[in-house]
């Protein structure tokens, strides 16, 4: 069983841009009066304790969400969330992207979320236990080509894995093909680090030479977390970027250029 727990990377910086992102682009696609679906292949538990002694153990969600969530206008869409998030649980809550998620979608809207490890699964449940979700307890690929295309059909699929399983890097690719030419308007949303080896670039290599023509590729770099540390930035990849994400993805270059400045 695989070992990585999240609860000690909650609310850090890779966090901040992939959640601003997400909830950006469910804002959007919420505008229009028409039902959607949110998928997601690796859910983690949903729900972390930014006081536990794991997030204070790394300082990341400290040098992350803490010391840049004011850098969003009260209304921004990923603020809204976060805030939703403490009201319902706690002053040092910070949901992770199927809680965040599920703050912006509406009544009619269809959640399914995957999480194979026990442990997680068993906390993802209890989490999101007060919405309406379908939650998965099997392998997030598998999950999501079983439901795709999903009903409704217009909607919004995040692919973000832990990377622990260094294979990921390979299958993504044939993958998010395979998953495409199923729901090929469906919003496909990949998370990745960037490392200081590199180890994300062939992945990326493989995915723009499949030509997707509306696809947006957005990365931030930061300072690492600490000495030794592998991941120096974080990105996203997205098939049929909804209208509008661009201008989200530029404020987000300036806000983090401003902390390696």
């Amino acid at each position: 069983m695989l070992s990585y727990q999240h609860i000690y990377h909650a609310g850090n910086l890779a966090d901040v841009q992939k959640h601003a992102m997400l909830c950006s682009m469910l804002e959007y696609l919420g505008q229009k009066p028409k039902p959607m679906s949110y998928i997601e292949t690796h859910s983690g538990r949903g729900l972390y304790d930014l006081s536990s002694d794991e997030a204070i153990k790394t300082g990341e969600a400290a040098a992350g969400i803490s010391m840049v969530e004011q850098a969003f206008v009260p209304e921004h869409p990923y603020r809204r969330a976060l805030q939703a998030v403490r009201d319902g649980f706690g002053e040092t809550a910070y949901g992770g992207s199927p809680l965040l998620a599920a703050q912006l979608l509406r009544g009619e809207d269809k959640l399914h979320l995957a999480e194979l490890h026990p442990k997680e699964g068993d906390a993802l449940e209890d989490a999101m236990s007060m919405f309406s979700c379908k939650i998965h307890r099997q392998d997030g690929f598998d999950m999501a080509h079983a439901v795709c295309p999903p009903t409704p059909r217009r909607g919004l699929l995040l692919i973000d894995p832990s990377y622990e399983i260094k294979s990921d890097y390979d299958v993504i690719p044939g993958q998010i093909a395979k998953l495409h030419r199923k729901w090929n308007v469906g919003v496909i949303a990949l998370w990745y680090p960037i490392l200081r080896d590199g180890a994300h670039l062939p992945m990326l290599t493989a995915l723009e030479f499949q030509n997707y023509p509306k696809a947006l590729r957005h990365e931030v770099r930061f300072p690492p977390a600490r000495e030794g540390h592998r991941m120096i930035g974080s990105g996203m990849f997205i098939v049929n970027a909804p209208w509008g994400i661009e201008q989200e993805a530029k404020s987000l270059t300036k806000m983090f250029n401003k902390l390696v400045s």
